[in-house]
């Protein structure tokens, strides 16, 4: 938990951007666990055709209709309703262990940089408030009676933040409204974007006062990767480390001023970055000014196929200790 601030080492089926190479097709117990997964529908399915009580017979039935086939295809529907898959989901979804409903707002980034192994290469568009309502109305029909589970929701796509504060209040409110979200004990249902250091910058206070008055608690997750000008350039980030500053000093006036939201920040490490890099980053955390507590987690990603991605840990402890402000390693994880 000290290093991703989860419980768990996810073992992720899919390409991403780990600290050390995790296979778990080569690991016994993994595996073992996978085929008793399996295997437990064939026990399911025998114990089916036995006597049983009414009540156990419905609930097998169920459990047998969402075999992996049928979640298969329930994962091709979602992708086929918001308009494409959520490529990456912004870390602090981990407060919910990843169990968002998404809602595409926007389309495609403002920067395209090239680094980034998540990229669209649509140019930035927002969606119609027409086509977030038909979303709204299939995710409600898609996840059915399965819906009151849910306490998060996602607006994607990677720059939400961009859409602006009509079309974010818009859609969080229809979503709250029609799929019943409601608040459990003192928690409000959780609202989570990304955001660029131009559409943070470009957002003035007043865009956060309509997004504290939203019935949720709303996490930001902006893309900041670095505070040192050879190495925004390495990455191909088109902006500048004033920029990329200002928008850090932002973040830290929004954690202290707004109770109900949350800004957290991205920074990339790797081997190959200007040597001016952590030091630098080290710098701007040590520095941070923490009136608004400890809200507002930085989280530091590897950059992908990076060669000597186990020694980074110990550079990320370095960055850990030294900072005011929590920080983890973000792992690329995707819906």
């Amino acid at each position: 938990i000290s290093w991703m601030g989860e419980y768990y080492l996810p073992c992720l089926p899919y390409s991403s951007n780990p600290v050390w190479e995790i296979n778990y097709f080569s690991n016994p117990v993994v595996m073992n666990a996978m085929g008793q997964w399996s295997q437990l529908f064939g026990t399911l399915y025998m114990a089916n055709e036995k006597g049983l009580y009414p009540q156990a017979r419905e609930l097998i039935e169920r459990i047998l209709a969402n075999d992996d086939q049928k979640l298969y295809q329930r994962s091709r529907q979602l992708i086929e309703i918001i308009g494409g898959r959520v490529s990456v989901l912004p870390p602090d979804t981990r407060h919910v262990d990843y169990d968002i409903i998404p809602l595409t707002i926007a389309d495609g980034c403002l920067y395209h940089c090239k680094f980034c192994c998540v990229k669209s290469d649509q140019a930035f568009q927002k969606r119609s408030q027409k086509s977030i309502r038909e979303q709204i109305a299939a995710l409600k029909n898609h996840f059915s009676s399965d819906i009151v589970n849910y306490h998060a929701l996602f607006l994607g796509n990677h720059d939400a933040l961009a859409a602006g504060p009509e079309l974010i209040c818009f859609a969080a409110q229809e979503a709250y409204d029609v799929f019943g979200l409601r608040p459990r004990v003192d928690q409000k249902p959780f609202l989570f974007l990304f955001g660029s250091v131009d559409s943070l910058l470009n957002s003035d206070h007043s865009v956060f006062e309509e997004l504290n008055r939203l019935p949720f608690y709303t996490y930001i997750n902006i893309g900041f990767e670095s505070v040192d000008a050879d190495t925004l350039t390495d990455i191909g980030k088109p902006v500048t480390v004033e920029k990329v500053k200002q928008a850090f000093l932002k973040m830290l006036e929004i954690n202290a001023a707004y109770t109900f939201i949350e800004v957290t920040g991205n920074f990339v490490v790797g081997d190959n970055l200007s040597p001016g890099h952590e030091e630098s980053l080290g710098d701007l955390l040590k520095n941070a000014d923490t009136a608004g507590g400890k809200k507002g987690s930085i989280y530091v990603s590897p950059i992908k196929d990076s060669p000597k991605r186990r020694e980074l840990l110990a550079r990320f402890y370095k960055i850990k200790e030294e900072s005011k402000l929590p920080v983890f390693v973000y792992l690329i994880q995707r819906l």
